[in-house]
């Protein structure tokens, strides 16, 4: 029995936990993309509530200090200015506010994958199969053997245990 050969079954363990590492457990590649495509749907919304921030600023900057657009608000409200006449149409519906967009929740979800802890219970299960195997296998051809052979003939020649004088 070589020792060297039992090392393949570590291999083989090591192997199947790295495999399932990187297809399905949690620094897996198909975990890396979804947290990726995350990443871009956040960063997109977060552009899109910054532009929206910039036309509210500068709503709000020319609310404050051009006259013209607080005259045209204040006619939108039903404000009249001084010297105006009010003509009064029925049948029209009412002007209704309009209303801004400030997007959308994004909420992260976690990605689904198989913990470390499986994928090691996994390599380490892996592992212990491939070692029973070649070592049931060395059994059965004769190469390794359970009990201990008597060493009483050293190439045809019987030993006899006598005490030395």
């Amino acid at each position: 029995m070589k020792s060297g050969k039992y090392l393949a079954a570590v291999f083989i363990g090591t192997a199947v936990y790295v495999l399932m590492s990187l297809t399905v457990g949690q620094n897996s590649f198909r975990a890396y993309s979804l947290m990726e495509e995350q990443k871009r749907i956040v960063s997109r919304q977060t552009s899109e509530i910054q532009n929206i921030n910039s036309e509210l600023r500068l709503e709000l900057t020319a609310l404050s200090d051009d006259r013209d657009v607080i005259a045209a608000y204040a006619r939108k409200l039903d404000y009249v200015a001084d010297g105006e006449k009010l003509v009064k149409i029925t049948g029209l519906k009412p002007y209704q506010a309009e209303l801004y967009n400030t997007g959308s929740v994004v909420r992260h979800t976690e990605p689904d994958y198989l913990p470390e802890k499986y994928c090691k219970i996994i390599g380490l299960s892996f592992a212990f199969l491939s070692f029973v195997i070649m070592l049931m296998h060395d059994i059965n051809r004769g190469a390794f053997t359970l009990h201990k052979e008597d060493d009483t003939v050293v190439a045809g020649i019987p030993l006899y245990d006598l005490p030395q004088i």
